[in-house]
């Protein structure tokens, strides 16, 4: 399968964008370059951050570009890869977190079953329901 879901950016496009709010365009512009400039962390820090969070939010065109520019900025590929594997724990580790509101939600269900206490909702039913 070689056709994608997203289509490719072109010069013409950025144009556009840029066209139909240029002053928003701009400031996003001096906005990114702020963030990515050298401070506190190291520019190459920056952009390995930014692979993970682009595999995070799944955007092609960030994880894309983000490599690239972690490359250029001095990261092996064993590093891109690491952010990468860090992006993947980091989103199953949400989930895995947020087991919590299942574990929470059976147990409502369970003390539920046992009879209603005075004041309490069943699990998932507003007060207005």
């Amino acid at each position: 399968m070689t056709d994608s879901v997203y289509h490719p950016a072109t010069r013409e496009l950025a144009q556009r964008r840029k066209e139909l709010a240029p002053e928003i365009h701009e400031t996003f512009e001096r906005f990114s370059h702020a963030v990515f400039a050298e401070g506190a962390l190291p520019e190459k820090t920056k952009q390995l951050i930014a692979v993970a969070v682009a595999h995070v939010t799944q955007c092609p065109y960030c994880i894309a570009g983000h490599t690239q520019l972690a490359r250029r900025k001095g990261a092996s590929p064993e590093e891109v890869m690491e952010a990468v594997w860090v992006a993947a724990e980091m989103r199953a580790g949400g989930a895995f977190a947020h087991s919590t509101l299942a574990l929470h939600t059976m147990q409502e269900m369970e003390d539920d079953a046992d009879g209603p206490s005075p004041g309490r909702r069943p699990p998932g039913r507003d007060a207005g329901s």
